[in-house]
């Protein structure tokens, strides 16, 4: 077999929902070819783009351009590009990029081995919308090996104005839970588990006629390998009572909600297609803070949007100040064709989108600098990540700290720390985004 003696590398770009089809789509290649985690020695190497924004297609077009330099320099014979980029734009890329041999989207991972062998007969290979589903429970597992990420739906039905994703992944689609239930129970013995999905608060609509998430949350939380539990990606309009007080009352659930709310202006939300306004926000904020008080909230703004006065970016602002959350990630407007926004009047100059984003993040920070202080003196649990090297430091997160999208927890320690066990860490200095401290 012409396949069993390559190694194949894999890339993966994009968001952690991303990362999930990349370690399926690695399970598949491992059982024709042998993976390597070394890029130079692979004679395949996949990458799996994001389109979501200009700027991510931009970066999957020049990992493309970069890997093809291995054909000279390194292994490289075969080059395959997978996921969103050519999903939504192979009418475009197939003839343009030449230096790929295959492309498949994100429902045909399954046609990998065809498509390569296809390709080492001398053909350029596009099975992209070959399949209509993609089923698969093995994955190779690329986080470290105490948490992992869940995907529990794809596609999406909320329709925001500058958003991409439905005309990309489509409409929203729940994996069964059957299927939820035994990935989770694949992963062993895990300390965090992340689910993950454009929105995880409609998880079961489409299956059971209603949201299921509730149920679903109560079922992983039943599985004895599972230690905790993160719930990422939750719409503010669909954090029913029912759900707070789950995530309130269920010991396995860390008490860490991600809303993307986007703005809090209400012209520019209603501009947008969000459900919800300022005051229904600032509500909900308060209520989870009320109800849980020890709650970690965090939350996505966009900034830029056509149409944001001076008066709707003073209310984004004071929003922050007043709703104190403990992390938000902030973004620049970017106007992507074949989206309603595209075609709104007042575009905002990228010159004014930069300077609002710098403010937001100055706002943010006072407001996370007085958070993070309230914790020195304290001793909070922290999950080891393993070694900063840089920062001749331990290194991991406590429960209101998710990876890669929030700050950390750096600790000394005269004693052996192993990644993924769980110390007690008295906290001795903060600033705008980590913590620091000793284990006790």
């Amino acid at each position: 077999m012409v396949l069993q003696k390559k190694k194949i590398g894999v890339i993966s770009l994009g968001c952690d929902k991303n990362r999930v089809d990349t370690e399926k789509m690695l399970a598949i290649a491992g059982s024709f070819a042998e993976i390597t985690n070394d890029i130079t020695k692979a004679q395949i190497i996949i990458i799996n783009t994001c389109a979501f924004l200009e700027s991510s297609r931009k970066e999957s077009v020049e990992t493309i351009f970069d890997c093809n330099r291995y054909r000279e320099e390194g292994c490289l014979e075969k080059l395959v590009v997978t996921g969103c980029l050519p999903q939504k734009y192979i009418g475009d890329i197939f003839d343009e990029l030449k230096e790929v041999d295959v492309f498949l989207g994100f429902l045909d991972y399954a046609r990998l081995k065809e498509a390569l062998l296809i390709a080492y007969e001398g053909n350029r290979v596009n099975f992209v919308g070959k399949e209509k589903s993609f089923k698969a429970l093995d994955r190779v597992i690329t986080t470290p090996l105490h948490y992992a990420y869940l995907k529990i739906a794809d596609g999406c039905n909320n329709h925001c104005t500058y958003c991409l994703i439905p005309s990309i992944r489509g409409r929203y689609v729940s994996e069964s839970e059957e299927d939820i239930l035994k990935e989770a129970e694949n992963f062993g013995e895990i300390k965090e588990v992340i689910l993950v999905a454009q929105d995880i608060t409609r998880y079961g609509e489409d299956l059971y006629g209603e949201p299921k998430l509730v149920e679903l949350l109560r079922k992983i939380s039943a599985l004895p390998n599972i230690g905790k539990i993160r719930l990422l990606y939750c719409y503010p309009d669909m954090m029913t009572d029912e759900l707070i007080e789950e995530i309130a009352t269920n010991c396995k659930i860390l008490k860490y909600v991600d809303i993307p709310l986007q703005h809090a202006d209400n012209g520019i939300l209603k501009r947008m297609n969000r459900k919800g306004s300022r005051e229904e926000y600032l509500a909900l904020i308060n209520k989870l803070k009320a109800r849980i008080p020890d709650i970690a909230i965090r939350s996505t703004f966009i900034t830029g949007f056509p149409g944001e006065t001076e008066e709707a970016f003073e209310n984004l602002k004071s929003f922050l100040s007043e709703a104190k959350l403990i992390n938000a990630g902030f973004f620049p407007y970017s106007r992507e064709e074949g989206t309603p926004a595209y075609k709104l009047p007042d575009q905002i100059d990228e010159k004014i989108k930069q300077k609002r984003l710098k403010e937001l993040y100055s706002v943010q920070r006072t407001v996370a600098r007085e958070i993070n202080g309230s914790f020195v003196g304290k001793v909070i649990e922290v999950l080891s990540d393993g070694i900063d090297y840089d920062k001749q430091s331990f290194v991991g997160r406590s429960y209101f700290q998710a990876p890669d999208i929030d700050g950390k927890v750096y600790f000394k320690s005269e004693n052996l720390i192993e990644q993924g066990k769980i110390y007690k860490v008295k906290i001795t200095k903060s600033d705008d985004y980590d913590l620091y401290g000793e284990e006790e």
